[in-house]
């Protein structure tokens, strides 16, 4: 199955963190999403290792650009900077609709993001997912009508 594929790929290599509607259906609460949302730490290394990763599944960028341009630091800044690039998406192989959005400029630091995580097992496979909290304050950063409905599900969720 390729999520499984993908997460024990990510915890041999890359340092990450689950944001987005899958961090939220872990934590408990009903969301249909098909992408996968992470954040990286921003390092030459630790992207290189993304790279690798991506290759190794197959997996291709979604913009028309060489899969290398996504360890490219002072690139990926200029798009954001010029372009307002938010996240890098990589597409799965065979499985349409299904990305890996990579979000390279979060609100919050990812080694805060980090410290705060927690991690969630699917079979023998961990997976580092984005606090409660942490969620909260991403998706108020973003503000659609989705993001906003999760958060007021997320909320009722710390309440309980």
């Amino acid at each position: 199955m390729f999520y499984l594929d993908l997460f024990a790929a990510l915890n041999r290599r890359v340092d990450y963190v689950l944001i987005g509607g899958l961090a939220i259906s872990l934590h408990g609460i009903e969301r249909a999403t098909m992408d996968i949302d992470v954040t990286v730490t921003m390092t030459p290394g630790n992207l290189s290792a993304l790279v690798d990763m991506a290759r190794e599944l197959g997996m291709t960028p979604v913009l028309p650009v060489p899969l290398e341009t996504l360890a490219d630091l002072d690139q990926l800044a200029q798009w954001h900077r010029e372009r307002n690039l938010e996240a890098f998406a990589l597409r799965a192989p065979g499985l349409t609709g299904v990305t890996l959005d990579v979000l390279l400029y979060p609100p919050i630091d990812h080694a805060q993001l980090r410290s705060r995580a927690v991690t969630f097992r699917a079979g023998d496979i961990p997976i580092v997912v984005a606090s409660i909290d942490d969620l909260i304050a991403l998706k108020e950063a973003v503000g659609r009508p989705i993001d906003l409905a999760d958060v007021a599900h997320l909320k009722r969720l710390k309440d309980v």
